[in-house]
C-alpha cells in the first residue's frame, strides 16, 4: 500500500518543517506548501488524506481553504487539522475542522494524532 499523503500548509518554514517531520515519522508522504493560493492550486488536482492548515496564510486564508475543502465532495474522507495561536478565538472551527491544534503543540502529540488517523490504523481520535 502506498503511503497516505499529508499536505502541510503553513507560511512559517520552521513550523512547516516541524509538522512535516512529525507526519514523516508517522509514515506519511508529505507535501509542504507555504502559500494559500499555491495550496488551492494543489488541491485542484490532489486529494490528500490529511491537511494540516494554518489559518494565517498569504494570498488565500486558511479559513477560505477550509471552506473550499469542506464544500468539495472529493475531500469527504480528508482529515483537516487546523493550527492557530489564537486558541479560543478559533473554537468556532471545531464544526468544520476535525482537529484544532493550538500552537505551540508538542511534537509527540502531532505524531500520535497522525498515527491515529493513518488509514492503516483502526482507531480514530
Amino acid at each position: 500500500m502506498e503511503k497516505p499523503v499529508a499536505l502541510i500548509i503553513d507560511d512559517d518554514e520552521m513550523l512547516a518543517t516541524f509538522f512535516t517531520s512529525a507526519f514523516e515519522d508517522a509514515d506519511y508522504e508529505v507535501c509542504t506548501i507555504y502559500d494559500g493560493q499555491k495550496a488551492l492550486s494543489y488541491l485542484d488536482n490532489h486529494v490528500p488524506h490529511v491537511v494540516v492548515l494554518d489559518l494565517q496564510l498569504p494570498h488565500v486564508s486558511g479559513e477560505q481553504l477550509l471552506s473550499f475543502i469542506r464544500e468539495d465532495a472529493r475531500f469527504e474522507h480528508t482529515w483537516v487539522f487546523v493550527t492557530s495561536i489564537e486558541g479560543t478565538r478559533v473554537s468556532y472551527l471545531h464544526e468544520q475542522a476535525d482537529i484544532v491544534l493550538t500552537k505551540p503543540v508538542a511534537y509527540q502529540q502531532v505524531v500520535q494524532l497522525a498515527e491515529r488517523v493513518h488509514p492503516q490504523e483502526k482507531s480514530t481520535p
